[in-house]
């Protein structure tokens, strides 16, 4: 019988994202991807020079800064002051003008005051699917009527294909980082189990999230205030089942 996992609590997501998260950083997400990354995500969301952004999770900056290069106005939220102080620092080499915030996703502090927010890079469905719900209700607050969110994730259906834990590994100088995935098939997350090896040391960390299905996000992103949603693969791609992942876009009721 499949071990249901464990609903990480926001200190325990906080120490997750440490600074071996951000020290890997550029080798799981290159310079390349994150650039092909941020030119999707400007097109799916519709964004414009000027256009105000809310990106939910926003780590160390990589998608953010590149959205305020292209003349976005962007405000980032995350949990980890050490993520958000690099995302500071690279926003200075850059010369761009970017507003973080450190904060809980399931309580923000903006009322109708984006064009767009995003969760990108599997940072939705940390919670329980009451306070995931949440995330999306504050999301829909924060946005213009007409604002649209958007969600990238893992596709559930082909991460349901892994029978057995699926082994990834990243290498930085001499250094190593190896990331287990599994599912837990009786509480629908996806589970991670994360070895570092760094320094002659090594240290483990934990993660799950919740794996929606296209139908369980249009039922909960319609209760909380949108209207049309839609579904796209990988980097805004035609979604199949075999696509790895799964792009949300949804836009807010007018009202």
């Amino acid at each position: 019988m499949t071990k249901k996992s464990k609903i990480l609590s926001l200190q325990e997501i906080e120490a997750y994202f440490s600074d071996d998260y951000l020290y890997f950083g550029d080798v799981i997400n290159t310079p390349v991807a994150s650039d092909r990354q941020a030119r999707a995500i400007w097109k799916l969301l519709l964004l414009e020079k000027g256009s105000s952004v809310l990106e939910l999770g926003c780590g160390y900056g990589r998608i953010a800064n590149r959205l305020a290069e292209k003349g976005a106005r962007v405000v980032g939220l995350d949990v980890s002051p050490i993520l958000l102080e690099k995302a500071k620092l690279d926003a200075a080499e850059r010369g761009v003008d970017v507003e973080y915030v450190l904060g809980d996703m399931r309580s923000l502090p903006w009322r109708n005051r984006f064009d767009a927010a995003f969760l990108w890079y599997a940072t939705f469905g940390y919670f329980d699917d009451h306070g995931n719900e949440k995330v999306l209700r504050e999301a829909a607050r924060s946005l213009r009527n007409g604002g649209r969110l958007l969600i990238e994730h893992v596709n559930r259906f082909a991460s349901l294909r892994d029978r057995s834990p699926v082994c990834y590994l990243a290498q930085c100088d001499n250094d190593l980082r190896i990331d287990i995935m599994s599912n837990d098939d009786l509480g629908d997350r996806r589970v991670g189990e994360r070895v570092i090896v760094r320094n002659g040391r090594v240290r483990r960390a934990h993660l799950s999230f919740s794996q929606y299905s296209f139908s369980q996000y249009v039922r909960m992103l319609r209760s909380v205030g949108f209207g049309t949603v839609e579904a796209y693969g990988e980097d805004g791609e035609v979604f199949t089942p075999e696509s790895p992942r799964l792009v949300v876009v949804a836009s807010k009721n007018n009202t």
